[in-house]
């Protein structure tokens, strides 16, 4: 989409009430979810995503139990949005086609199905499914940076064909340099047809300019969490980001001074730590690990009294990625083990 003053319009899906969930291990409230989404959509953003931190179902044993329900976040979101369209993630495994169902009747109008970056196939389903009921549909590729360009583009493909509207790659350890991005972007926007997008963590403190690297790439949607609230070091923050493009030549649609108000009045207040780049996550994004095992991460360390970075290093040297967080405790127990038999 050209504008008449030549700048290139950029997509926006904002992830506070997604991935941010995460990093307030998931206990968002009813009034919290209001306050936040109606100050997105007064603000502009395009796409808003809310669901558990690791998509609808997410809220188990495993992943950690969320203070609502789906059908009470989504509701709470979907009373309040009168612009922006209400977003879901959907990782087949966790999430059921009838979590889409009750998506949709709670007012979803898009769904993220997201896959490790080898097994879109696992999708096809929930891609049609998300067809046929009238929802926009994300084919979601995480943990890119384990795989070479041509693989994304193989995965990518695939999602393509099962009638995906949109192509994502995610950076979820945040483990990517601009020149990773750019292969792997440019590579799927040669070869599909679709509109691609890039979710960035910021592990390596590179999540704006990976942003800007998968844009140079051909990217035009981009996801962000206000104040960078997600898993990990957190996300492209979607403040900063729209700050950035403006400056850049891009246009958004969002109102640069109405989104820093949302996140610094609403969205910080209610942070349960600042969102910044400690030796754990940093390790993360070093070790390639997947952003959202930070907090099992702390805590399996605690319980064990091992460094985190060490759990995290072996954590990648296994290359588990997600679906496997209860792993961390059986890796911390090794550790401990070996650790005290020397």
């Amino acid at each position: 989409m050209n504008l008449k003053n030549g700048n290139k319009f950029i997509h926006i899906v904002d992830t506070t009430l997604r991935d941010g969930s995460h990093a307030v291990s998931h206990q968002f409230t009813r009034e919290q979810i209001e306050a936040i989404a109606a100050g997105l959509d007064a603000a502009g953003i395009e796409y808003i995503e809310v669901s558990h931190g690791d998509g609808l179902g997410g809220s188990s044993y495993n992943y950690g139990w969320a203070a609502l329900s789906d059908e009470e976040m989504l509701k709470a979101a979907s009373g309040v949005i009168k612009k922006a369209k209400l977003t879901v993630l959907l990782l087949p495994g966790i999430g059921t086609q009838e979590d889409l169902k009750l998506a949709i009747d709670c007012g979803a109008k898009a769904v993220r199905v997201a896959t490790h970056v080898t097994e879109a196939d696992i999708g096809e389903q929930h891609i049609g499914l998300a067809k046929k009921m009238g929802l926009e549909a994300f084919g979601f590729l995480m943990m890119a940076h384990m795989v070479p360009p041509e693989k994304v583009v193989e995965q990518a493909l695939l999602f393509e064909s099962y009638g995906a509207d949109y192509i994502y790659i995610a950076d979820s350890a945040g483990a990517m340099l601009p020149e990773d991005v750019k292969a792997r972007i440019g590579a799927v926007v040669e070869k599909v047809r679709v509109p691609v997008g890039f979710h960035a963590h910021n592990n390596l403190t590179l999540a704006t300019a990976n942003c800007l690297a998968a844009l140079e790439a051909g990217a035009t949607f981009l996801d962000g969490a206000c104040r960078g609230l997600g898993a990990g070091a957190g996300n492209a923050q979607t403040e900063a980001l729209v700050g950035v493009l403006q400056k850049a030549g891009y246009e958004t649609g969002i109102d640069f001074y109405k989104i820093m108000d949302v996140a610094e009045d609403i969205v910080e207040p209610i942070m349960h730590r600042p969102q910044v780049v400690r030796n754990a996550s940093l390790m993360q994004g070093y070790a390639g690990v997947y952003s959202s095992f930070l907090l099992h991460t702390y805590r399996a360390a605690e319980k064990f009294g091992l460094d985190a970075r060490d759990i995290l290093a072996e954590l990648g040297r296994r290359k588990m990625v997600g679906g496997q967080e209860d792993m961390i405790i059986d890796v911390a127990y090794q550790l401990a083990k070996k650790k005290g038999g020397k």
